[in-house]
C-alpha cells in the first residue's frame, strides 16, 4: 500500500482530506506543525521519508497579515516541500492551490485552467496601501509558479487543484459561519447583493476530488479548477444558510453605503497594526457584491469529478454541525 503525506492535515480541508482517505482504506500521514513546519526543508525532507505521495494543503489562509508571513508559509513553504520530495524521490505531488490565482475582481466572464494567472485584485489606494487580501491571492499564485517550474525541471508529477470558495463543518474562517453569527444577531441590513453569482464547493466533495486526483495520478504538470458544476447567486447561498439554521436573512446594504466603512476600518487597523483584522474592509466588502464564476468542466473530464451533494443538502449538514458543537 502506498504511504501518503498531507501537510496541513489538522486544518479545516486537510483534517476533511484526511477523513476521506481514510475511508477508503488509504495509508495517510499526517504532517502536524510540531513534527515538521515547512519552513524548515530538513525536517520535510525527514518527515517525507518512505511515502510515494504528497499532498501540500499547509497554507496560511486568510486575509489579514504581513505580507513577509504570507510569503515565507505560501511560497517558501512550497519550494520547501518541492525540495523534499525530490530529495526523498517522490513522484506525485497533489498541490492546494486557489481559485484566486485566476482572480476574484468583478467579471462576468466564466475562468477555467486557460485564463491568465491574475491574482491581484485593483483595490482602491492599492498602490499605497496594499490590502492583505491580496498577500493571500498573489502569494498563492507564486506559489502555483514556483511548484510548476519546480515539478518541471524536476521531471515530476505535480496536480495542482484550484477550489473556489469552500464551505463546510469545521469552516470558521472563510465567511460562511460569520455570516450565520451575524444573522443569528437579527440585524435588519448586511452586505451583500442580489445580482452577483459566486462558486463555491462542499468540503466534503473537494476532498473527494483530492482522491481522485491521487488515484487517476495524471503524468506531468496539470492543474484543476475544482467547485460546484454552476455558480449560484449569492443571495441564494446565504438565504438556504439562514433557512437552514432558522434564522432570519437580513436585507442587502448598498455596497456604496459600506463601502467607505470597510475602507476607514482597515485603513485604522493597519496603522495600528492590529494582531486581529476589522470586521470590515476593501476586500470583504468587494467579496460580497463581485460576480465571480469558474468552470470546473477539466475535472469532470480528467478526474471524473461530480459533487456527490446538493447544494441544500450540503448547507444542512453544515449548518447542524455548527449547532450539534453549539456554535451556532
Amino acid at each position: 500500500m502506498s504511504k501518503i503525506c498531507i501537510t496541513g492535515g489538522s486544518g479545516f480541508i486537510g483534517s476533511h482530506i484526511v477523513e476521506y482517505f481514510q475511508q477508503m482504506s488509504e495509508d495517510i500521514h499526517c504532517i502536524s506543525r510540531a513534527e515538521a513546519d515547512i519552513r524548515d526543508v530538513d525536517k520535510l525532507t525527514a518527515a517525507f521519508q518512505g511515502a510515494d505521495c504528497i499532498i501540500h494543503n499547509a497554507a496560511m489562509a486568510c486575509d489579514w497579515g504581513e505580507y513577509k508571513t504570507f510569503y515565507q508559509n505560501n511560497v517558501y513553504g512550497t519550494i520547501n516541500v518541492m525540495k523534499a520530495c525530490k530529495a526523498n524521490g517522490i513522484q506525485q505531488i497533489i498541490m492546494a492551490g486557489s481559485c484566486s490565482v485566476y482572480g476574484e475582481e468583478n467579471n462576468k466572464v466564466i475562468k477555467d485552467e486557460n485564463s491568465p494567472l491574475n491574482s491581484h485584485y485593483p483595490y482602491f489606494l492599492d498602490n499605497i496601501f496594499p490590502c492583505a487580501m491580496n498577500f493571500y491571492r498573489d502569494t498563492k499564485k507564486e506559489a502555483v509558479e514556483e511548484a510548476i517550474h519546480f515539478a518541471k525541471s524536476s521531471n515530476m508529477d505535480l496536480t495542482v487543484l484550484n477550489p473556489v470558495w469552500v464551505f463546510g463543518e469545521r469552516e470558521f474562517h472563510t465567511g460562511f459561519y460569520e455570516y450565520l453569527k451575524t444573522a443569528k444577531t437579527g440585524i435588519p441590513f448586511i452586505m451583500g447583493s442580489k445580482k452577483n453569482k459566486f462558486h463555491i464547493i462542499y468540503v466534503k466533495d473537494l476532498a473527494k476530488a483530492y482522491y481522485l486526483a491521487y488515484k487517476t495520478d495524471i503524468p506531468g504538470i496539470n492543474t484543476f479548477v475544482i467547485g460546484n458544476q454552476e455558480a449560484e447567486y449569492m443571495d441564494n447561498i446565504y438565504a438556504l444558510f439562514c433557512e437552514e439554521a432558522g434564522f432570519r436573512k437580513p436585507e442587502n446594504i448598498s455596497k456604496a453605503l459600506i463601502y467607505p466603512i470597510g475602507f476607514l476600518l482597515e485603513l485604522l487597523y493597519t496603522l495600528l497594526k492590529t494582531k486581529k483584522p476589522p470586521m470590515l474592509t476593501r476586500g470583504r466588502v468587494n467579496m460580497f457584491y463581485d460576480n465571480i464564476e469558474y468552470s470546473t468542466q477539466k475535472a469532470a473530464e480528467l478526474l471524473g469529478f461530480k459533487c456527490e451533494y446538493t447544494l441544500r443538502e450540503a448547507i444542512s449538514n453544515t449548518v447542524k454541525w455548527y449547532k450539534s458543537e453549539e456554535y451556532l
